[in-house]
Formats: structure tokens, C-alpha cells, sequence
């Protein structure tokens, strides 16, 4: 049985040739449990990640190579046979000259786009150090699916606030630096994708503006309007709150919005279009719909199977 749309945001473990473990969700490494998923929420396919364990921030240099081409082989893996599962291969973005190694190495046919960790041990993205990288991926038209790294701030270690706080502001952060840095501007066919409702940034959108419009110290002269820039990001539904729908729409536009479940952590959902169909302003509007379908394809080239 399957349905229509595409679930962006999905996870898998990569099968791996060596030992190393991830504690996770049951069904983390069982995309038989990932597809009875998709049938439940009535998905045709689904767009499959490593977790961010996977991430392996430590690892630099042709460590990180290696083990973005391990991580890499273990999700083809993973998933080869099962064409509604399609893979986002990994890249090590906390070292700019490692990650465009590892881009350089991905192929044009298993791959319907990339994910990196945002934030972590990562520079900031608006260094001419990742300008290799965003070319390469302005010139391939490949989504690049930004995912909140482990927040390095000590101060979250109480409450869960890693995740409930942390992961929203590493969000937001990564995409100021590529709002700021004018990379946006510089590279119109860089295609970049967040998570879990843009994090915090759906929030900031007027402060950053005024920040801009009151020219404050440091800001530089933006190539592109705020809300313009705000408007070249794709980004997830996934905020629990139905009255953060209308928000997404409103921020990012209605062909910029998709669906996404975080599939099978506990802080994500099993139903990723249900904040979508339960906003009275969208109703009738057919977002939902093409959350799932026009604008997946948009993003990613592909709307399922």
C-alpha cells in the first residue's frame, strides 16, 4: 500500500562494516518499520538521513572523507532495492575542505540530495572557506538538507535543552550566517532545506530585518532583502503547533513548505501533514498536498516512486 507525497525527513542508521553504536529508537535501523510508516501516514516515499550521531564532528581531514564514504555506503546499503526510500548522503560540513572531498565523491544517481550537521564544531557557514562548496552545489541544483549538529552551549545540559533548545537556535544560526554572509545572494541556485520548522528562525524574521534597517554594528550591506533570503529556504512543517503553520507560509512562502516527521524519534511525529490540514487559514489552500508532492519535488527532484 502506499499513498502521495514525500516525507522529507527521515532517518535510517547506516549499515556500517565496522563497530560503532548508536543508541536509537527501535526502527532506526529497520527500513521495513520506516515503510509501514509510510503507509499508515498514506506517504507514497520518504527522504532518508543518518542521525546526527553519525555526524562524527571529531573526525577532520581525510578521517572526515572516510567516514562520510563509510556512513555513505552504509545507507545505500540500507536502503538499495526500496524505491520509496531515496537517501541524502552525508557530508563532514564542520571542515569546509573535507565536505567538498566527500561532495566530490558523490554520484549523480543514488543521491537525491546532501545533509550535513548544522552548527556543532562547525565555522561559520558565511566563511569564503565553504565558497567551493556552495558553488559546486549552485552549479548541480543538489538540496542541501541542513540538520542541527549537537549544541556545543554547556548550559543546555539540564531539562533536555540540547534538543528542545538547542537544536531550534543551531538552526537559526546556520541560516543568519548564510543570510548575512550574502551567500544566499552570491549562489541563486543553492538549494537549502531546514528542519523542525526552521527552528527559531520563523521568529526572527523581523528582528533580523530591523537589525538590517538600522544598519547595527556588524551587519554588512545585504545583496538581498531579508525576507527575500528567508524565502530562498525550503523547510519542514514539523513545529507540533498548528498555529505555527500559518507562520511557515507566511515566512518562507506556500511552495517553500514541506512535510516532515523526524521519523522514528520521539520528538517527531506521525503525522507530518496534520499541523498543515489543522491551520482554518490554510484551509481549502491545498498546502498539505503540495507540501508532499509539487514542492518535495521542487526541493529535491523527487516525489516519490
Amino acid at each position: 500500500m502506499s499513498g502521495t507525497g514525500v516525507d522529507v525527513h527521515t532517518h535510517l542508521a547506516p549499515a556500517l562494516p565496522r563497530v560503532y553504536t548508536v543508541d536509537g529508537p527501535p526502527g532506526l535501523a529497520d527500513p521495513a518499520r520506516l515503510k509501514r510508516y509510510l503507509d499508515t501516514a498514506g506517504l507514497a516515499g520518504a527522504i532518508v538521513s543518518v542521525p546526527p550521531p553519525y555526524y562524527r564532528q571529531d573526525l577532520t581531514g581525510d578521517d572526515g572523507v572516510e567516514w562520510s564514504a563509510a556512513v555513505n555506503a552504509g545507507l545505500a546499503a540500507r536502503i538499495e532495492g526500496l524505491p520509496r526510500l531515496r537517501g541524502l548522503a552525508y557530508l563532514p560540513l564542520h571542515d569546509p575542505a573535507a565536505a567538498l572531498r566527500a561532495y566530490q565523491t558523490v554520484g549523480d544517481g543514488e543521491w537525491v540530495g546532501v545533509v550535513a550537521g548544522a552548527g556543532g564544531r562547525c565555522p561559520s557557514l558565511a566563511d569564503p572557506a565553504y565558497e567551493p562548496l556552495w558553488r559546486a552545489l549552485d552549479a548541480d541544483g543538489r538540496a542541501l538538507l541542513l540538520h542541527p549538529a549537537q549544541s556545543p552551549d554547556y548550559r543546555l545540559a539540564d531539562f533536555y535543552l540540547h534538543n528542545l533548545l538547542g537544536n531550534p537556535v543551531e538552526t537559526a544560526v546556520a541560516a543568519a550566517q548564510l543570510v548575512f554572509g550574502n551567500v544566499l545572494a552570491r549562489h541563486p541556485g543553492l538549494k537549502v532545506v531546514l528542519v523542525h520548522g526552521g527552528g527559531a528562525v520563523p521568529a526572527l524574521a523581523g528582528r533580523w530585518s530591523r537589525g538590517v534597517e538600522t544598519a547595527r554594528p556588524g551587519v554588512p550591506e545585504q545583496e538581498l532583502g531579508v525576507r527575500d533570503a528567508l524565502r530562498r529556504f525550503w523547510v519542514d512543517a514539523l513545529t507540533h503547533d498548528a498555529t505555527m503553520a500559518r507562520v511557515l507560509v507566511d515566512v518562507f512562502g506556500p511552495d517553500k513548505v514541506l512535510l516532515g516527521s523526524d521519523w522514528p524519534f520521539p520528538m517527531g511525529t506521525g503525522d507530518p501533514a496534520a499541523a498543515l490540514n489543522a491551520c482554518p487559514a490554510l484551509e481549502g489552500a491545498g498546502i498539505p498536498t503540495s507540501a508532499g508532492t509539487t514542492n518535495a519535488a521542487a526541493a529535491f527532484g523527487w516525489s516519490g516512486p
